[in-house]
């Protein structure tokens, strides 16, 4: 049978960000308890006439160019930052994007995970027609409570990936290693707009399964710890990558040093350092940040991945990258959008955090302010108005 993979992978994220220098500044606290502490140095803030529905647009356009849209059978829409609680966000971005009517359209939920499941649905429907084309998109807004420790691991993104028979970028492998328990690390009920979280208690969890879904996967597949080039871990903030791979290579009695297992996972940091947690995207942002970043050709590499998504599901799989990748990189584009952000101020940070969330149906008129080709207009009898710039 034919590879199935990812043939092509975007990302899109916010033209506005927040040093979190200044926000160490306010609580009067060391810069490097964030830049060095938990690897972060800036979080990306949506506008106020930006959300999931606009970012996952943007983060898919490029992949829809040319008419390969008219074979994408199927969208996958991965969020925990859902816009209702009976219409699926995917609908409003197969509109924008000007998708076929023959096109089912689906959403997934599962914390952070859900964009793998996505991935793994997607691979298994291209397997079963290999014609098919399969777009996946996980977009998200993290937001915490002011003052908390979660503020400093906010941001925004999406990634839109392509997935195809005989891909372009990673062939995927059909081994898995899955894991799943009832447990309350982080959660968000629906009368919240910020998540609950128990910090500590979340990242012992995050480990507990990566160890658990990683011993999952060796009794299916045949790979070892030393068959793996680069690792991508979920990316709540990036210090917690660094953690999860120092305790995969103790569960693995790995003998490489320290500096070694840091190159191991170093280039798929650099993007999550500069726009912060992007939930079910930021996995596979991390993937773009390797792609993109690493000085060395990655042709025929395995990378591993350990997906989390609280309360929980986890899951270990791999994939081999192709030959001549680099020629589908959507690189320059995704460093003109980062290199043309504009750093806010606290106030204005404040302002961003607080956008009005109209819940009585009359006519709220949305000013224009994305740098982005969709944006929210308006919400209006209780309808979100989608539109292209």
């Amino acid at each position: 049978m034919s590879s199935v993979g990812i043939d092509q992978i975007s990302f899109y994220t916010s033209n506005y960000f927040l040093d979190l220098r200044t926000l160490a500044q306010l609580q009067s606290t060391d810069p490097e308890k964030f830049y060095q502490g938990i690897g972060q140095e800036k979080m990306g803030m949506a506008a106020h006439d930006e959300d999931i529905v606009t970012m996952a647009a943007n983060a898919a356009y490029p992949l829809v160019q040319n008419g390969e849209g008219e074979q994408i059978s199927t969208v996958l829409f991965a969020t925990e930052t859902g816009i209702d609680q009976s219409k699926a966000a995917g609908v409003y971005v197969h509109r924008l994007l000007g998708l076929s009517n023959n096109c089912r359209v689906v959403e997934l939920k599962q914390a952070c995970y859900s964009a793998t499941a996505a991935v793994q649905m997607a691979c298994a429907l291209v397997a079963r027609q290999p014609g098919k084309k399969v777009l996946v998109v996980a977009s998200d807004v993290a937001r915490y409570d002011l003052n908390t420790p979660g503020e400093a691991t906010q941001g925004c993104g999406a990634v839109a990936m392509m997935v195809t028979a005989q891909p372009r970028i990673l062939s995927i492998d059909p081994e898995v290693g899955s894991y799943t328990e009832d447990v309350m690390d982080f959660w968000r009920p629906n009368y919240r707009k910020t998540a609950l979280v128990d910090g500590k208690y979340s990242t012992k969890i995050y480990l507990k399964a990566l160890k658990k879904s990683w011993e999952h996967f060796r009794e299916s597949s045949s790979l070892s710890f030393n068959d793996f080039s680069h690792f991508c871990y979920h990316l709540p903030f990036s210090r917690m990558a660094q953690k999860a791979h120092q305790h995969l290579a103790r569960v693995n009695k790995s003998e490489l040093t320290a500096a070694e297992l840091e190159q191991q996972i170093a280039d798929t940091l650099s993007y999550n350092r500069i726009i912060g947690n992007s939930y079910t995207a930021s996995m596979y942002i991390g993937l773009s940040s390797l792609l993109e970043n690493c000085g060395n050709n990655l042709a025929g590499k395995r990378i591993g991945f350990f997906s989390y998504g609280s309360g929980c599901v986890a899951e270990f799989f791999s994939g081999t990258v192709v030959e001549g990748y680099q020629d589908v990189l959507f690189q320059a584009q995704h460093q003109a959008m980062l290199d043309k952000r504009q750093e806010v101020s606290y106030d204005e940070y404040l302002n961003l955090y607080e956008a009005p969330d109209p819940k009585d149906g009359e006519t709220h008129t949305i000013e224009a302010d994305t740098q982005g080709r969709f944006r929210l207009a308006a919400i209006s009898h209780h309808k979100r108005e989608y539109v292209v710039i």
